[in-house]
């Protein structure tokens, strides 16, 4: 796949006439929750919410379990979490690759800086979705699979494009744009703490947890740095923050 073909969210064409089976598939994630919703989700996709039990997907929660049950019964599509107790997802899908090359690998993560969206690219993953994307979002970038899309978030996407070029330069702010009226003594150094924090892929939870805080505090603050920087996510404050050198 062509990386720098990377466009915009979930319109990386793999082939003009390309279809690709959702089903059989495995779900690598490690925490209950999450497995369940992603099978939830993806069994939506699929269309057989009448009768949901016939879809072929079956959930585990570490690489090791991945691997025994590939070897036993491969599967068309793979989704996989990149943080797993025993290893990291990009091995995974490197081994997929490898073993099973028509199956079709998508990580699902937390968090990803360029650099981990890169290697799974070139590990072999077909897209790179973000698990703080709302439904809607997760929906399109799965049902993008299916046509034979390879899913990135657009800023990722951007900043991918930026590294691959001949002077790679992250864009930073941009003139007379709602972001450059923002200058890095705006953000508190609370804000700052919580922003590395999150550029290290802890949660909510987590930076709750390390600062004291209340979750629904931390909530605040990080609708608080969205603003700042104009931004509506997670990965776009990290980008965004480096690009700046606020982070480093």
């Amino acid at each position: 796949m062509d990386v720098t073909t990377l466009p915009v969210y979930g319109m990386v064409p793999m082939s003009d006439a390309a279809v690709i089976e959702l089903v059989p598939a495995l779900i690598v994630e490690d925490m209950p929750a999450t497995r369940s919703y992603l099978e939830s989700l993806l069994r939506d996709v699929c269309g057989n919410q009448a009768d949901g039990d016939t879809v072929d997907i079956v959930t585990v929660g570490t690489l090791a379990d991945a691997h025994a049950f590939l070897e036993s019964t491969p599967r068309a599509f793979v989704l996989v979490d990149i943080g797993l107790p025993d290893g990291n997802g990009v091995d995974l899908v490197s081994w997929i690759s490898e073993r099973y090359p028509h199956t079709v690998s998508v990580i699902v993560s937390a968090w990803g800086d360029e650099t981990t969206v890169l290697a799974a690219l070139r590990a072999g993953a077909t897209g790179y979705i973000f698990k703080e994307s709302d439904t809607s979002e997760m929906r399109a970038a799965l049902q993008s699979v299916q046509r034979g899309g390879a899913p990135i978030d657009p800023f990722v996407a951007r900043h991918i494009l930026a590294l691959l070029s001949p002077d790679p330069v992250l864009p930073g702010p941009r003139p007379g744009g709602p972001s450059d009226q923002c200058p890095l003594d705006q953000l508190s150094s609370r804000e700052k703490e919580i922003l590395q924090l999150v550029s290290k892929g802890l949660s909510n939870r987590e930076i709750a947890e390390s600062t004291g805080l209340s979750r629904f505090t931390i909530e605040g603050y990080t609708k608080t740095i969205y603003r700042k920087l104009a931004v509506n996510s997670r990965t776009a404050a990290v980008f965004e923050a480096k690009a700046r050198g606020i982070l480093r």
